[in-house]
Order: C-alpha cells, then structure tokens, then sequence
C-alpha cells in the first residue's frame, strides 16, 4: 500500500533525494519542500505498517493525462529487497490506464544508468530515444541531458513533443 506523504515528513524524503540523486537533479531542499502548496505534486512512500521509518518514495506529478515520476529512490541501506519494484507496480495500479505514466533517466552512456533503465525496462518502461534536456533546477545548478521513458509503450514523436512542454512549462516554470 501506499501512503500519501504530509509535509512533516519531508526532511527524510529529502535526505533520501540527497543520497540517491546529483545535485543537479533535485531542488535545493526549500524549493523541493514549496512544491507541497501545488496540489498536482505528490509523494508516496511505502506504508510500513503506520510508523516505520520512511525507506523509499516516489515523488509525482498528476498532469492533465499524465503521471510524471519526478523522483523515485529507495534508500541506499534498503536497496536490492524489491522495494523500488514494489513501489512502482503499486504506482501503476492506482493509476490505472487514465494516465501516460513517464519519468525521466540519466544517458545509457554508464554502467549505472543503463542498470537503471534496465531496471525500469524490467517494470514495464520503454525507453524513448528523443532528446531532452531537464531544465536547471535551481540557481548554480545545471541543466541536464536526460531521457524520456514511458510505461507499457513507446510514444511518437508529436506525444514526446505534448509530454515535454508538460514538463517544462507545469513542473519546471520555463517557457518552450
């Protein structure tokens, strides 16, 4: 099951972003923590049995007919048990087919990355080969060359195209 994280909860998701993500590729922890006041973006974590301590989330934006994974990590020390697998097959049930489930990963340019892909690919994930740039997050930090993957199906160029001016104008704030 899944839980809906509150806001008082938020400094161990972010010590889990700290651990799992670039600098590049998270907010500073008060411009992660402000997206709580916009009701398209939520975080769930596993619900250990009401009280457990918080070992893995996945953070989301409910878009029009799109699910954007922001962030999803498991903690280093929880790793490897099928947690993250667990996590993602869950996310997917409670959406459903209503929405384009897609997220965003690092090059297949590493060994660590393509693991990461590979581990979405064995969750149902399809790579999209498009290019794509995550915008800066935060000032002093830089833009990076990323990936699109989606769940169950590749997607055409005209849906990257709808998918990517999602993200860069409700997620990101930038101008296309």
């Amino acid at each position: 099951m899944l839980k809906r994280i509150e806001e008082n909860e938020f400094d161990r998701i972010y010590e889990i972003m700290e651990k799992s993500f670039p600098l590049d590729e998270i907010r500073t922890h008060d411009g992660q923590k402000s997206l709580f006041c916009d009701p398209a973006y939520v975080i769930y974590a596993p619900d250990n049995d009401g009280g457990a301590v918080i070992n893995a989330f996945i953070a989301v934006w409910e878009l029009e007919d799109t699910l954007f994974v922001e962030h999803f990590a498991v903690d280093p020390d929880y790793r490897n048990a099928g947690v993250g697998s667990r996590l993602l097959n869950e996310l997917v049930n409670l959406t459903g087919n209503d929405k384009m489930i897609c997220l965003e990963v690092e090059l297949p340019d590493t060994d660590i990355s393509k693991r990461r892909i590979g581990f979405y690919e064995r969750n149902g994930f399809v790579l999209n080969y498009y290019p794509y740039i995550q915008p800066a997050l935060s000032d002093g930090r830089s833009s990076v060359p990323l990936k699109i993957m989606t769940y169950g199906r590749s997607i055409c160029e005209n849906e990257f195209e709808k998918i990517k001016t999602y993200l860069y104008t409700r997620v990101y704030k930038r101008l296309v």
